[in-house]
């Protein structure tokens, strides 16, 4: 169950996985040149193998030159280095720090020298994450963020770290951890800024003993469980109706209010406002086949007439029907 369990773990991290790996020295890196050198000594081998053997010279002396002169190509071949333009090698003597070599071509001391780690002086891409962390609001959430990192002094980067690339990974992805648990969940959901401009400091703090600056960390995505994301949704759909109900009610007070206003405009002149009920009627009875139906206390009080005044009003207000011509006998 253990072994399952460890093997299940390692598939889930591959980034645990990759670190538990240590990366062999670069010790083999072989250069154009250096190849280049080996065929020459290759070929002055098989050329002087030839002359000597039309001289007559015996086969075990050929044999020798032979050897000697692939096995000075050999170690010439590995000797002759070049750095790109972005790249420094560093250099060991028996284990010893020499110094740094490159961009360009470098010769090496055959046998005492190695160069077991070349330095990439290029902006790095890091991605990482922060599974199942709790925020302080204990609430459990998935980060995901891109790290921008390049390294500054190759001599620390190569011998105050063991593996620079994968401690600034696991560095920053603590850091992670540490912030998401410092701040609630709003704040990790509003204040992206805020929290990319944290975990820069914290991880540049870490990293700067090891020659490394970190340019900008950017958080790429922030997932949360999926009950939280569907009461965070119903929270704001409650919140805008709620928001909707309020601004409703405050045009329903300004529409009193403008009400209001007008009543008192018509409450000392009843000679405006039997104009405009008449107005208003006659815009409801203008239209060809309307039916107005007015209340006899609303008649009496606009002064009207009665009914047979509004019939007339609407006889008038109603054009009349052509007749249709009369056929021609």
């Amino acid at each position: 169950m253990r072994e399952k369990m460890r093997s299940k773990k390692e598939t889930e991290d591959p980034q645990g996985k990759e670190n538990k790996t240590p990366k062999a020295p670069d010790t083999t890196r072989i250069s154009s040149i250096g190849w280049f050198v080996f065929l020459l000594f290759i070929g002055a081998a098989v050329l002087g193998s030839v002359l000597l053997d039309s001289r007559g010279v015996s086969e075990g002396w050929i044999a020798c030159y032979a050897g000697g002169l692939l096995l000075a190509g050999l170690l010439l071949m590995y000797s002759f280095k070049v750095a790109n333009q972005w790249e420094k090698a560093v250099v060991l003597r028996l284990g010893r720090y020499r110094g740094l070599r490159g961009p360009g071509f470098f010769a090496l001391v055959p046998i005492f020298d190695t160069t077991p780690i070349w330095i990439d002086h290029r902006v790095m891409v890091t991605p990482f994450n922060a599974e199942k962390t709790l925020t302080k609001d204990t609430v459990p959430v998935d980060v995901d963020a891109v790290l921008f990192w390049l390294v500054w002094d190759a001599e620390k980067a190569a011998l105050e770290v063991e593996d620079y690339k994968a401690a600034i990974t696991w560095a920053a992805q603590t850091a992670l951890r540490e912030v998401i648990g410092q701040m609630p969940l709003a704040d990790i959901l509003v204040g992206r800024a805020k929290m990319d401009a944290e975990l820069q400091r914290i991880i540049d703090e870490r990293t700067t003993p090891w020659g490394i600056t970190v340019q900008s960390v950017e958080i790429r995505d922030v997932i949360i469980p999926q009950d939280l994301e569907d009461a965070m949704s119903r929270q704001a759909q409650a919140e805008r109706e709620r928001q909707a109900r309020v601004i409703l009610g405050e045009s329903e007070m300004q529409i009193a209010d403008s009400f209001a206003e007008a009543s008192r405009a018509y409450i000392n002149n009843p000679t405006a406002l039997h104009l405009r009920a008449m107005n208003m009627l006659f815009e409801g009875l203008k239209e060809k086949g309307a039916l107005v139906i007015v209340p006899s206390s609303a008649v009496d009080t606009m002064n009207l007439g009665g009914l047979s005044g509004v019939t007339a009003l609407a006889q008038q207000a109603m054009p009349l029907p052509t007749a249709p011509a009369e056929e021609a006998g």
